[in-house]
């Protein structure tokens, strides 16, 4: 079936397997149905990389807690995981006006990004573009928020207009972190959204969305962050998800995934673009 909308998803931190956004999918997609469009008019793709900076978390994990008694060992691990990706990445976030060490860790997950942008343009699009939705959760919004931005400023000839991000109509942020990471930057610059060579026939329905959980610790709202991020972010959306006990504590964090109410609010957005 011919593609009307592709769907980009990169995972944040926890410990995550490469089929992480099954059920996100399965969620938007039965949502789709039910406001009257074939789910298979979108293409989805998801960015996996979890496998490069975990290992060395879990070997000094295992190490610490073999080697000392340590009490709250879920919440040490989750903030352990959150850290670690920060300190793993290492790179200041998209607001930074220039210079920054890109890290080897940094290129590698960026070529991830990559990899799966062009596998989506390729493959299920055949080299077809068409409005690109990234749906990104926690630390994943400052990766590709950074990607985004790296295409933007210094954009790769070689890659064609959808690969270098240019299609880009909407930015799903939810249990997003981005501002943890500007308060290290002389100046805050947000990337262009809409994108300034998105199609002009696309810009009037493109939005950032940044959803969060007010019992996820781990999420913030973006527009805050100051003026320049106001006017790029379309809204700071508060959503509860996750069950009537997890939900109410910071491992809401990690329940967006599999929540019916954020993939309805997912599926109402990408129905604005269908």
């Amino acid at each position: 079936m011919k593609k009307e909308l592709a769907c980009l998803v990169i995972h944040g931190i926890g410990r995550q397997k490469p089929d992480f956004a099954d059920g996100l999918v399965a969620g938007v997609s039965a949502q789709l149905d039910t406001l009257g469009h074939d789910p298979e008019v979108v293409a989805w793709q998801s960015v996996y990389w979890d496998d490069i900076l975990r290992p060395a978390q879990d070997t000094y994990l295992k190490a610490a807690y073999q080697g000392a008694d340590l009490n709250a060992r879920g919440i040490r691990t989750l903030l352990l995981h959150a850290l670690g990706d920060a300190a793993g990445y290492r790179q200041l976030p998209s607001g930074r006006s220039r210079g920054g060490e890109e890290t080897i860790s940094y290129r590698r997950i960026h070529e991830r990004v990559r990899d799966a942008v062009r596998s989506l343009y390729r493959e299920p699009l055949s080299s077809r573009p068409v409005p690109l939705v990234v749906v990104a959760h926690s630390f994943g919004g400052h990766i590709i928020s950074n990607y985004i931005w790296d295409c933007q400023r210094r954009p790769d000839k070689r890659l064609s207009s959808f690969e270098r991000m240019n299609w880009l109509s909407g930015f799903i942020t939810f249990g997003c972190n981005i501002p943890l990471f500007t308060f290290a930057c002389t100046e805050v610059v947000p990337i262009r959204f809409p994108p300034p060579r998105l199609p002009v026939h696309l810009k009037r329905n493109a939005r950032w969305l940044n959803f969060f959980d007010p019992d996820d610790v781990l999420a913030w709202p973006l527009k805050s962050i100051n003026a320049a991020y106001a006017d790029v972010v379309h809204s700071d959306e508060r959503i509860h998800v996750g069950g009537p006990v997890t939900g109410r504590t910071p491992a809401a964090h990690l329940a967006y995934w599999d929540d019916r109410r954020f993939a309805r609010q997912a599926a109402k957005f990408l129905d604005t673009l269908l």
